[in-house]
């Protein structure tokens, strides 16, 4: 059996339904994995996904952020949020298909010398202390989103130009690595570890067309997910569409 686990940010589900619908119908993925979806729940155009064949776990969030798990199989065990009393919509998780999964959007952080910057630092503490809790269950475990950080220069178009800038200074990275010094494995680059690739290209400056893109979505995968992991890859023809998010799906097959 294959699994076909997907991931994307869609910057308003509203504004890329026909993309993202019709990118669901050629790819079948089992697992969907929804970031900015930028609505609130009563609002998510979930009969359409259901007419598709899936189940759908939404933490959403009127014009910002919003989070959404969709799977062909049941999903159970449902956690909205980090912490308890989590305001924004940035992590939900469930059990499917026999995977704890997880669909994250982390704070974009703004500058270094805004507030938003150490909030963002400390999404990423909240978020270590619940990977460590979620590796002690040795599951096959796939925490997939939109972590607005480019780990290293290979992730990035020009380092030079993005040296110590949002999304790429040395205090988001640290953090990021942080999450894998806990025993949790970049999958992208584990199959990959020498490639350039983007998944989020900026809409100003013609930046999909010249490849000026950035890796800041990411699949992060337990040891016993690395173990039957088989592909991961970037879908990036998606963000040359008409009305593309400047984000594109990023997905993973594990053979279970």
């Amino acid at each position: 059996m294959t699994l076909l686990i997907a991931s994307w940010n869609v910057n308003s589900i509203r504004a890329r339904l026909e993309n993202v619908l019709n990118w669901m119908r050629s790819k079948n993925p089992d697992i969907l994995l929804l970031q900015e979806t930028k609505v609130q729940n009563q609002d998510f155009p979930k009969e359409l996904f259901e007419d598709l064949g899936y189940n759908l776990a939404l933490f959403g969030q009127k014009t910002y952020n919003g989070v959404a798990i969709l799977s062909k199989s049941p999903l159970e065990d449902i956690r909205f949020g980090l912490t308890s009393g989590s305001e924004e919509a940035r992590y939900i998780e469930a059990f499917t298909s026999g995977v704890r999964i997880a669909s994250i959007y982390v704070p974009n952080g703004q500058a270094k010398d805004s507030p938003k910057f150490p909030y963002k630092l400390n999404f990423f503490k909240d978020l270590q202390t619940r990977i460590k809790t979620l590796l002690s269950y040795d599951e096959i475990l796939v925490l997939g989103g939109d972590f607005n950080v480019a780990p290293t220069d290979l992730d990035v178009h020009d380092p030079f130009l993005w040296h110590e800038k949002i999304l790429c200074t040395s205090e988001e990275r640290q953090a990021f690595h942080a999450l894998l010094h806990l025993g949790i494995f970049d999958a992208l680059r584990c199959l990959h570890p020498k490639d350039p690739l983007y998944t989020w290209w900026d809409y100003r400056a013609n930046s999909y067309q010249r490849n000026n893109g950035l890796r800041i979505d990411h699949f992060l995968a337990s040891s016993q997910a690395l173990d039957c992991l088989e592909k991961a890859n970037v879908d990036i023809q998606e963000r040359g569409l008409e009305k593309a998010s400047d984000h594109a799906p990023i997905w993973l097959t594990l053979k279970k």
